[in-house]
């Protein structure tokens, strides 16, 4: 029942959207894939990230037509993103595996209380 083409179009769906909003479709789309459909992580992964880069453009163009979006501002982020993630898949063979998930748990927490606890300017 749950691996049925209906299911999955409607969970895709919602996470594209939830993604174009900027939710983090992405996190839930890994966890719907491991949970529910007991998937591997690997496997999860790299759905994920087949999912992620068009639904990442589009919401990109539809953000860049109504002009959120400033090409002076995103390309070094582009340009750093783009390299951090080469430099860090190359050094994430070097560097245990348990250590790489503290990490990552670490930054997940700092981020969560970034977003809780910041107050934009006004």
């Amino acid at each position: 029942m749950l691996n049925s083409f209906i299911i999955a179009f409607l969970v895709a769906t919602l996470m594209g959207f939830l993604a174009g909003l900027g939710v983090g479709g992405g996190s839930l789309l890994v966890l719907w894939l491991t949970l529910v459909l007991n998937m591997s992580h690997p496997q999860a992964r790299i759905i994920n990230l087949m999912f992620f880069i068009p639904s990442a453009l589009i919401a990109c163009l539809f953000r860049w037509k109504q002009g959120s979006l400033e090409l002076k501002k995103i390309i070094p982020a582009i340009a750093a993103g783009c390299i951090s993630a080469g430099a860090c898949s190359f050094l994430g063979r070097q560097i245990d595996i348990e250590l790489l998930k503290k990490l990552f748990g670490g930054l997940l927490i700092l981020t969560g209380l970034r977003e809780l606890l910041y107050k934009p300017k006004s």
